[in-house]
């Protein structure tokens, strides 16, 4: 019954996903339809008539409604289009090789996010107001102050031209190897290890003044015992419930990192995309970004609800 229940709640969930993502399709087309100019009136020493014929060779010549219906049948097939400025892969290819990248370079950073914040919370809580405690505190509270744009480059100086351990910058497929992880995914954790830090210390103090955890005590429970079988599952709920934005700021803090330490992924290629006036690539980046942060959120409501028992699918 209750997997029934679940299945229900995820078609429907999927079913409301289909008006935010239309939603998301037609504001991104207009808006870039809006801004001035063409992705071809940055060329240099190309006359009129050879700019008329590429847009037209891409449909851009058409009545902007027109350009609207066949764009979104476009992506009702799953065909993101071309990019006019790389006219030798589609934009499906384009994503193929560097979502993957993307996916992974997020993954590892929401993991050691994830990971190092609950430690860092769950510690902190226990030394509530010691030395300790103020330390940590104020290690996050840095953490959440100091953007990425600037985090980044100030670990580069620091492990790549100072100490020469790392590479400045690269990906898997360079001669440096997993080294090139450490730098981009430490950049991308920090901001949400911070607020997960914070969060979950806030979260176990709460916890830990409830009825049922003095309960616990009065039997005889060890300390560790009432930390890991009975403050870390109620704990954890506002930090689920983080996930989802969690997983938004790293997906739109990959858009700076993989500038920074040149990764082939989903970011670099927006960014391009925007420079060079792509309308196709920025606009399938940004469908690509909403189906993920959707599906994101989705599973952040999944996790939530097996750890409360009191969520119901509706």
């Amino acid at each position: 019954m209750i997997r029934c229940n679940v299945l229900a709640y995820v078609l429907r969930r999927i079913v409301g996903m289909v008006p935010t993502l239309f939603i998301i399709v037609t504001l991104s087309f207009f808006i870039i339809r809006l801004a001035p100019g063409s992705p071809f009136s940055s060329e240099r020493n190309l006359p009129p008539s050879v700019i008329a014929n590429l847009e037209k060779k891409v449909h851009l010549d058409e009545p902007l409604p027109l350009q609207y219906l066949r764009y979104l049948g476009d992506v009702l097939r799953g065909d993101l289009g071309y990019s006019t400025k790389h006219v030798d892969f589609t934009i499906n290819e384009f994503i193929a090789r560097a979502l993957p990248v993307s996916m992974t370079l997020g993954a590892l950073a929401l993991v050691l996010a994830l990971s190092v914040g609950i430690t860092v919370g769950v510690v902190s809580a226990l030394k509530r107001n010691s030395l300790m405690d103020h330390s940590l505190m104020a290690l996050a509270i840095l953490g959440i102050s100091v953007p990425m744009f600037v985090i980044g480059p100030l670990l580069q100086l620091l492990f790549s031209v100072h100490l020469g351990w790392l590479p400045t910058a690269g990906w898997l497929s360079s001669r440096a190897g997993g080294l090139t992880l450490i730098l981009p995914v430490l950049t991308l954790a920090v901001t949400d290890f911070a607020y997960i830090a914070r969060l979950t210390r806030t979260s176990v103090l709460e916890v830990l003044r409830s009825d049922y955890i003095r309960t616990a005590r009065a039997k005889g429970l060890s300390q560790r015992a009432i930390i890991w079988k009975h403050t870390l599952r109620g704990a954890m709920l506002p930090v689920v419930s983080f996930l989802g934005p969690a997983f938004a700021n790293i997906v739109t803090g990959s858009v700076v990192v993989e500038s920074i330490f040149d990764i082939p992924g989903m970011g670099r290629f927006f960014v391009n995309s925007a420079l060079n006036r792509d309308y196709f690539m920025i606009m399938a980046t940004v469908i690509v970004y909403a189906v993920i942060l959707v599906i994101a959120n989705l599973i952040a409501d999944l996790v939530y609800a097996a750890l409360d028992p009191r969520v119901v699918y509706e």
